[in-house]
């Protein structure tokens, strides 16, 4: 049965060091999302490209992050981690010189998107699988409760900070970069912080004393791994569904809050920082509710949940509307994830936590499959259709997934967790 003692998790201090440095990148991220949005739409005005600057940071996620979990496996994963982040904090330094120097174009945000992108897939799946070695086996559901809690209070003050720091130090000039400028030097400043904060993890993470059959090989082994093992697959599948349909509303709520709500950087922050405030209270909920019954029912729930708030917010065009309906969809997303999580790190074998990690955030790279035909529909019909339409496919897409797939259904039912049983 799994704790419900949240203080008891965050008493060790290996796992209290791990999720600070995650916080502190996490800040570092939901930042750049909206000082890298808003400044993308102000030169473009152009959802077509947003969703191009989103493709540029989530392409690596499918092209490297099985060799991330490989390298997850083999090597000492807090090594891994300081080092992914010292390199973020100096590629963010670089692009805050760059846009100070008012040279910036749109192509140096598609760079600068790739490398982060490729750090990420190269160091993510290490950060994820390091959790079930710093935490006992019953604390697992709090944990990754804990950590999507991390997430979403970033999401709430980090978008806020990142928001009102562009509108006053723009002076009432929407066209000013300064702002955006000092925002990546704060970003750079909080990759460095969880860089150093790793080195207060005084375990190095175990790397696999398996004999290494080839990083290819080990890549397919890991890819059988799921399809060997129905509750896996199934997990996985019911991850990538929400990346496909729910996360477009995080690419396009830049033209959302300007071309419905008519907003500026500050008030996108303000629509971020609401969705980061459900958000707090769906992850917090799923943290003391670890030992509740018929979890693979509940992620269902929590998806159609999640896909009806979507198509809500889509519908609505006052601020008041917005703010609720984002709250909404920040509870039920982080409720859904949590449980996805803890669900899928349970169920997997110690020596694969890695390569599985690396698959799980594989597929969420193939998030601009959905986020360019709803950018299309966005350009051709408006932002708020789109969005609309993006919530009925979410929804649609979780009862096709139910009809026409055993391994959910088996999800569904609370079909047994052990990999055995599950095979």
């Amino acid at each position: 049965m799994a704790s419900r003692d949240i203080y008891s998790v965050l008493a060790v201090p290996n796992f209290r060091w791990l999720w600070v440095g995650s916080l502190g990148s996490s800040f570092a991220m939901n930042m750049q999302i909206i000082a890298r949005g808003w400044f993308v739409y102000d030169l473009t005005s152009s959802a077509m490209d947003l969703a191009w600057v989103t493709l540029s940071f989530m392409l690596p996620s499918v092209l490297f992050s099985l060799y991330g979990g490989v390298l997850a496996d083999r090597l000492p994963k807090r090594r891994l981690i300081v080092f992914a982040q010292s390199l973020n904090a100096l590629a963010t330094l670089i692009m805050a010189w760059i846009i100070f120097s008012g040279t910036v174009v749109f192509w140096d945000f598609i760079w600068c998107g790739f490398f982060n992108g490729t750090i990420l897939a190269l160091s993510m799946p290490a950060r994820q699988a390091f959790v079930p070695e710093v935490i006992p086996q019953p604390l697992i559901f709090t944990a990754m409760a804990l950590n999507t809690t991390g997430w979403n209070l970033s999401r709430i003050v980090g978008p806020a900070l990142a928001g009102l720091l562009i509108a006053w130090l723009a002076g009432g000039d929407k066209q000013s970069a300064f702002g955006v400028g000092v925002v990546y030097v704060v970003i750079a400043a909080l990759y460095l912080f969880s860089a150093l904060t790793m080195l207060l993890v005084d375990l190095p993470g175990k790397s696999s004393q398996i004999q290494s059959s080839g990083t290819y090989n080990e890549m397919r082994e890991g890819l059988a791994y799921v399809f060997a093992h129905p509750r896996i697959f199934a997990l996985l599948l019911m991850s990538i569904i929400p990346f496909l349909f729910g996360m477009p509303l995080n690419t396009l709520l830049p033209a959302f809050n300007q071309d419905v709500l008519g907003g500026h950087a500050d008030s996108l922050g303000i629509l971020v920082s609401a969705m980061g405030g459900g958000a707090i209270v769906g992850s917090m909920m799923m943290a003391t509710m670890g030992d509740m019954k018929r979890k693979g029912l509940w992620l269902l729930i929590s998806s159609l949940g999640w896909a009806g708030a979507t198509a809500a917010f889509g519908i609505g065009s006052s601020v008041a509307w917005a703010l609720l309906a984002i709250a909404l969809i920040g509870l039920v997303s982080a409720w859904n994830m949590s449980l996805n999580r803890g669900l899928l790190q349970h169920t997997v074998d110690a020596h694969m936590r890695g390569r599985i990690m690396s698959i799980d955030m594989m597929f969420h790279g193939l998030m601009p499959i959905g986020v360019f035909p709803i950018s299309w529909v966005a350009e051709a019909y408006g932002v708020g259709t789109a969005l609309t339409v993006s919530g009925i496919a979410f929804g649609a897409m979780v009862v096709l997934s139910y009809l026409l797939s055993p391994a959910v259904r088996g999800m569904a039912a609370d079909a047994p967790t052990s990999l055995k049983a599950a095979s």
